[in-house]
């Protein structure tokens, strides 16, 4: 019988990671990241990347797949990620999908097809960019369609230049483009999400912010900046704590300031993060506060 992949998602700092492992375990499996900022080499302790250490003698997938001055790309993602689970599959492995960036589950576990691009329109948006800014365009988005305003960083100006080419090409909301939520999951994937509450998450992520930046953060940047490239404009180098840290770095923030951001920033995403997931019902929610092997194995009928 061929395995069926299990998809692990939720909000930042939840413990995917640490469930994931479990399953693959479990069921014979091989972890696939579904993290975009962990497709970046070298980004390690900005995105709690699981040491090779840690990872318990688990093949893991897409990380480490993109030098710092590339740009992500959900296309190219989805290409490699579903010749990675289908790989997995063909080995007569469980592919075990563990990351919380919204678009890149979608488009893993999802039938996706990527909307259209015009170099004319594209280039007008980029010219708009340039004369008011990311933060005035991103609110230009809001306003044509707040759900994919939502679910944008507002300081991630080529993914705000995307949906407002895609709106503009199509006539219709970028989420429009999206495949419904209510359509069966690729490979007829088990989707498991962690739920938590802000009050049990924000102070994991206070503590894991914390952590990030006495375990070396800032040298992490410096190194990057020094012997890959790294910039601050760049998709890598506005990721969450990165950004901040550049920010710290050009005396526009004290390093108390940079702390205090990244961790505002993250529980600024982990509300777009609950508001995504949340509207899929295909997920099988299990309480991130609990036992939450006990309660996979109960969904996934392991007993």
């Amino acid at each position: 019988m061929t395995p069926v992949p299990i998809a692990v998602v939720g909000p930042t700092a939840s413990g995917k990671s640490a469930l994931g492992l479990w399953l693959a375990h479990q069921l014979g499996g091989e972890v696939v990241n579904v993290d975009s900022m962990q497709l970046y080499r070298g980004m390690d302790i900005g995105t709690a990347k699981l040491p090779v250490a840690e990872r318990e003698g688990v093949p893991h997938h897409q990380l480490d797949t993109l030098d710092v001055t590339e740009t992500a790309s959900v296309a190219r993602f989805q290409r490699e990620a579903v010749a990675d689970v289908e790989d997995i599959l063909e080995r007569g492995r469980t592919p075990i999908l563990v990351g919380g960036s919204m678009l890149y589950v979608q488009a893993l576990v999802d039938d996706w097809r990527f909307p259209p691009t015009d170099p004319v329109v594209r280039s007008r948006w980029e010219e708009r960019l340039r004369d008011l800014g990311v933060g005035a365009l991103h609110r230009q988005l809001a306003d044509l369609d707040p759900q994919a305003a939502a679910t944008i960083e507002d300081n991630d100006p080529r993914r705000t230049v995307r949906a407002l080419e895609v709106i503009e090409l199509t006539g219709r909301p970028f989420r429009a483009s999206q495949p419904p939520k209510n359509a069966p999951p690729r490979w007829g994937t088990r989707i498991l999400g962690l739920r938590t509450t802000p009050e049990w998450l924000n102070p994991r992520i206070e503590l894991r912010t914390r952590l990030m930046f006495e375990q070396g953060l800032v040298g992490e940047v410096e190194a990057l900046i020094r012997d890959q490239g790294l910039a601050a404009d760049s998709t890598a180098g506005r990721a969450i704590g990165y950004s901040q840290v550049f920010e710290a770095m050009a005396g526009e923030l004290d390093w108390d300031e940079a702390v205090e951001r990244t961790i505002t920033g993250t529980r600024r995403y982990v509300r777009r993060q609950r508001s995504w997931f949340n509207r899929d019902p295909r997920i099988s929610w299990l309480d991130a506060r609990e036992n939450t092997e006990g309660q996979a194995r109960r969904i996934l009928g392991l007993d």
